[in-house]
This record gives C-alpha cells, structure tokens and sequence, in this order.
C-alpha cells in the first residue's frame, strides 16, 4: 500500500520516527519526510542514513502553516510529536496542552486540508484513567482525534495507536539503569512492585503498520503486551551487564505517576474487538441526542475488568532477560560497546 507514495513522520528524529524510518526506508515508498523543530537531530539523521528517499522539514506542531507546508503532496502521516516527560509536563502543563492537544489538531486539520490519505496517531497507556497532565493531555488528544474522524472526506482515514512502555526508548528507565550503572551511580527505582507493559520498538512499528492497514476512522488500536515488575527489569538489566551487587536505591514515586498501566479501560473493553495480537476499540458514533440510543446506562461497565499491566502476562527475570536481548542497544552493552538508545 505505500509503493510510489510519500509519508510523513511528525516528530521523526525521536525514538518512535527512527524505527518507523527504519522499516520504512526498507520498502518501495517513494518519500518519507522527517517534520520536527529539533535542526541538530535532523541533521545527525541526514549523515547517518545518507538516502535520497529523506527529506527534512523544520518546523513546529504546534505552528499550523509549518504543518501545512509539510503536508503538501502527502499520502500517510505517522503523527509521533509529542511531550512525553511525565515530570516536565506535571510543571508545566499548557505546554504539553499546547503540543499534544493543540499540535495534533494542527496536524489533523492541514491532513484535511492537503487530502492526505491516512492519518495514524501516537498515544500513551497514560491517557486511560489519566492522573497526571501528561496522560490528561494525551487524552485530550485521542477526544480530538476521534473528533475529527467523524468529519473527514470518505477516502479519508484517520485512527490512533496506543502504547505501554516502549523498552529502551529515548527517556524510558531501560537506558537510565544501563548509564548509572556504567557511571558507578546507584540504580534509583521508585517503587519495586509498581509494573509497566513491555514493548519492543519492533512491536510498535508493527501496530504502526497494522493500523494503517486495517484501521477505521476514529479507531484506537492497541498491542497486547506482557509487563513486569521494575524489580524484574532491574534484575534482568543487573544480569545482562553482570553486575549482580550493584547498589539499588527506592527513591519512591515521582510526581504524577501509576502504580500500574491500564492499555484499554473497562469502558473500552466492554466493546474492543479481539484481532489477534492487538484489539482494536472502535469510534463511538453517537452523536448528542443520546435517548435515541438508549435510556439506561449499561450494568456490564460495573463488571468488566480493564486490560492493565496488573493483570496482563507477567514476565520473570528469564523471559525479560530473553526479551532485552532482542534490542540492538542491549546486544551492543553485553559486547561492552557504546550504545545510543535510537542507533
């Protein structure tokens, strides 16, 4: 579906847009283009791929004639730009407000405006049951994805995936253990029974694809994933680089966080559709004159479970040793080389 065609990565010198590069650039696609504000990334990505297929735009979501510019001529959007920091977006909320809200529905609106084909959004397992401005952002942003997917042209397909914890990304806790470790510091964990789903950045480019195959418009897709403890990972990341007695230090919660995930609610699982690997949780078509629908709530909310790091598959230390070693970045550290998370 992408031969001859030019895609778009907002937010694509990140974690997420280099691996999604990455398989991309393995295709027959004819263009991807690289959108951020970030000129000194974009420029480490010109010479490291060196491909005649990349082209670079500098600009902002959150500046909508940037977005539109870039959008012209476009045929898929992988939106990824976003703030992802649970602790800088706890200080300073309107600015995460700014580029997860407010830059998505730039992002959207000038994908509207240019025709482009197929829109596929990145979220967060911190926008279900949100309780920090991160995840709240994030939530705000699927409300105006699906939003805008009841109004778009019918050729015109706009949807969202949603991730847990993408191992080894940049900021993710996998790479902070690993330098603190190789610093001589002590590893800090803040809670040791508090768990996170584990995801490869393989397994994210996957559900990349998979919704820009079969998603619908205002669909919300959604990998299932095992998770396990920060103690496990821990111990798994002291084996891998044999470092048995390193020094742990509980440094306990940071602001705004969970003690577990939840991927899809009890809302959402009441309706999900099981697709193997993934369920999908399709767009709510109501529209406000709700007694044309029904007259009572539904009691099936009040029994269903929600799909959470808590009650997903728990890995051991073997199976998450197993499943770090499937990382380049951890392949290099076990070899006693120097490893960028996004190389």
């Amino acid at each position: 579906m992408f031969t001859n065609s030019t895609l778009l990565i907002t937010g694509g010198t990140g974690s997420f847009g280099n691996a999604v590069l990455r398989r991309f650039l393995e295709t027959d696609i004819k263009e991807i283009r690289i959108f951020s504000r970030d000129e000194k990334k974009q420029d480490d990505m010109r010479k490291k791929y060196n491909n005649e297929k990349l082209k670079f735009y500098i600009g902002d979501v959150r500046d909508y004639n940037s977005v539109l510019a870039a959008t012209r001529g476009v045929d898929f959007i992988y939106h990824a730009a976003a703030l992802k920091q649970v602790p800088s977006c706890e200080f300073y909320p309107m600015e995460a407000v700014k580029t997860n809200v407010i830059g998505t529905d730039n992002v959207l609106e000038a994908a509207i405006a240019n025709h482009v084909s197929r829109v596929v959004c990145l979220s967060t397992d911190k926008a279900v049951y949100p309780i920090n401005a991160m995840g709240t952002s994030k939530a705000m942003m699927e409300k105006v994805i699906v939003a805008k997917s009841r109004n778009v042209p019918s050729d015109m397909m706009i949807c969202a995936t949603r991730y847990g914890n993408v191992m080894a990304s940049r900021g993710s806790v996998i790479p902070l253990f690993i330098n603190q470790i190789l610093e001589g510091r002590p590893i800090t964990i803040t809670d040791t029974n508090m768990t996170r789903f584990m995801m490869t950045l393989d397994d994210a480019v996957d559900l990349v694809l998979h919704a820009f195959k079969f998603g619908s418009n205002g669909d919300i897709f959604v990998q299932k994933s095992p998770a396990a403890t920060i103690e496990i990972l821990t111990q798994a990341i002291l084996e891998i680089t044999r470092s048995p007695e390193h020094p742990i230090n509980v440094i306990g919660t940071r602001h705004g966080e969970k003690l577990f995930e939840v991927l899809c609610s009890r809302e959402e699982m009441l309706v999900a559709q099981d697709q193997g690997n993934y369920y999908r949780i399709p767009c709510d078509n109501r529209d406000l004159n709700y007694e044309k629908y029904f007259e009572e709530g539904n009691k099936e909310v009040e029994v269903i479970n929600d799909y959470n790091s808590h009650n997903t598959y728990r890995l051991n230390k073997e199976e998450m040793i197993e499943l770090l070693r499937k990382l380049p970045y951890i392949n290099k550290i076990e070899a006693g080389e120097k490893a960028n998370p996004d190389a």
